[in-house]
């Protein structure tokens, strides 16, 4: 518990920190957000306000992770095969997201990589993933399983690896998208991640309490076959903490943008935790604020391609209220209060089938 707490005060002191520091450099050097022409008026005042500020996250995440074990050093076991398989995966999609910020920056427009070269990007990172984290086994369990699962592995639903490591990828790609999407109004996506991240962080440690082998509790009927809980839910702190640091800066009006450097970070390692925890399917419910805007996308493009029309005055939906008339700040909270909600019903979700297999 020591080392959660440590975990999360590092990670949020760092980006707290770090954050007005990258701002003074990114203005200085004009690194500065391009907005989209077609969007809401509203976001034009917007233009130039400093990007990339998913570093400071991304810093903050190694910080809070790091520490922490050197505080517990000589107390517990260092750093996992999943803690750093799931940060491998995260600050490989911060590189991906990097590149496209820095192109967009130095081109001044809206587009960073083409689609081709950031979806090569995405699926290698997933691939080496989807591959590594069905080794490391340690005494039968690995990082992953190949199965499909829900807050547990579901026997019924086994993958072969090839398909396991596709599985990956399209988990990987989709959220990853999904919290880019969510990223176009100030602190939307970093307060949201916030809430995800740490309901991430009580399941995990949840997971340890009552883990199969190696838990305070040894072998109990309900029990957890995860790997490194506890190592997860340090990576879970230390995220939520960054983004929580990052969002003092980047909350209405924001001074610094989180770009694809901190959006593709956080679905990546949203993707990663899911895997590794063994619940993919609830992570839905939990993430269902970037799962509705990735489905609003993916609809209007649908919809617009064989009929010609849209179902919302703008995609990603966020975007449809404010061209409804709703304030910035209006829909911000609202959708906070949305990822709140997904997060409750879905730590009780996560709750009731413990009872269920325990009992």
């Amino acid at each position: 518990m020591k080392q959660i707490l440590f975990a999360g005060g590092i990670s949020l002191a760092v980006a707290i920190m770090l954050t007005p520091v990258l701002i003074k450099i990114f203005s200085r050097q004009g690194f500065g957000q391009e907005i989209r022409v077609e969007g809401p008026q509203s976001h034009q005042t917007k233009r130039g306000t400093p990007s990339m500020g998913g570093v400071a996250i991304v810093v903050a995440l190694w910080c809070g992770y790091l520490g922490a074990h050197l505080v517990g050093l000589g107390s517990g076991p260092g750093p996992s095969a999943s803690g750093l398989l799931v940060l491998g995966l995260a600050s490989a999609l911060a590189f991906v997201g990097f590149l496209d910020d820095f192109i967009k920056i130095r081109k001044q427009r809206n587009l960073g990589l083409n689609k081709t070269a950031k979806l090569v990007g995405q699926a290698v990172s997933a691939i080496v993933f989807g591959v590594l984290v069905l080794q490391f086994r340690d005494g039968g369990t690995g990082p992953a399983s190949p199965h499909l699962s829900y807050t547990r592995d579901i026997n019924e639903l086994s993958m072969v690896p090839i398909v396991f490591v596709l599985f990956c990828l399209f988990v990987i790609w989709s959220w990853s998208n999904a919290v880019n999407f969510t990223d176009g109004l100030d602190g939307l996506a970093a307060g949201s991640m916030a809430m995800v991240l740490g309901s991430y962080v009580l399941m995990t440690f949840w997971q340890y309490r009552n883990a199969c082998v190696g838990g305070p509790k040894g072998m109990t009927a309900g029990c957890y076959d995860v790997r490194d809980p506890l190592d997860l839910a340090l990576v879970a702190v230390a995220a939520g903490g960054g983004c929580l640091g990052f969002l003092w800066w980047n909350a209405a009006p924001a001074k610094i943008f989180m770009g694809d450097t901190g959006s593709l970070m956080l679905g990546g390692l949203l993707a990663g935790l899911s895997i590794t925890t063994r619940t993919e399917l609830l992570a839905i419910v939990i993430g269902a604020l970037f799962v509705a805007e990735m489905v609003s996308v993916v609809t209007q493009i649908a919809v617009f391609r064989t009929t010609g029309r849209r179902v919302f005055r703008m995609a990603p939906f966020h975007h449809h209220f404010e061209l409804a008339g709703w304030a910035e700040t209006t829909v911000i909270i609202r959708f906070w209060l949305l990822t709140a909600i997904a997060c409750a019903l879905g730590l009780g979700l996560f709750y009731i089938e413990f009872l269920g297999s325990a009992g």
